[in-house]
C-alpha cells in the first residue's frame, strides 16, 4: 500500500490595522518562526514600499501563504499591485476595519467578478 504524504496546511496571511491583527491573532491566525511571521502591523507611519514589500513576500515568494487578509484602506495604498495580482493561491480578502467602511466598488475580488459577469457598480 502506497502511504499518502499529507500537504502541510496553508497559513492565512494578514495586513492590517492594530485591531484587525489583534483580533486575528486571538483568532489563532498568528505563525512566527526564526525566519519571519505571518502578519504585518500597519500604522499611520508605516511606508508604502513595507507594504509593498509585505504584499509582494506573501503573495509570490512565500509559498505556505493560502489567504492574505488585507484591511481594504491598506488595501487602497497598493491598489495598483492588487489589480495587476492574478493568482488564485494565495487569494486575497478585503476586509473593512473599525474605522474604515467597506466598500465593494474598489474591492479587488468584486471588481474581478463584476468584470467577468459584465456588473457595475454604479
Amino acid at each position: 500500500a502506497r502511504a499518502l504524504k499529507a500537504k502541510p496546511a496553508l497559513l492565512t496571511a494578514i495586513i492590517g490595522d492594530e485591531d484587525t491583527i489583534t483580533g486575528l491573532l486571538l483568532g489563532g491566525a498568528g505563525n512566527v518562526d526564526g525566519k519571519h511571521s505571518n502578519f504585518l502591523l500597519v500604522r499611520n507611519e508605516t511606508p508604502v514600499p513595507e507594504i509593498r514589500e509585505r504584499f509582494e513576500e506573501f503573495t509570490s515568494k512565500r509559498t505556505d501563504i493560502g489567504i492574505l487578509v488585507i484591511n481594504q484602506h491598506i488595501a487602497n495604498m497598493i491598489r495598483g499591485d492588487l489589480d495587476d495580482y492574478n493568482k488564485m493561491i494565495p487569494t486575497i480578502l478585503e476586509i473593512p476595519s473599525k474605522d474604515h467602511p467597506y466598500n465593494p466598488a474598489k474591492d479587488f475580488i468584486m471588481n474581478k467578478v463584476a468584470k467577468i459577469t459584465g456588473q457595475s457598480f454604479d
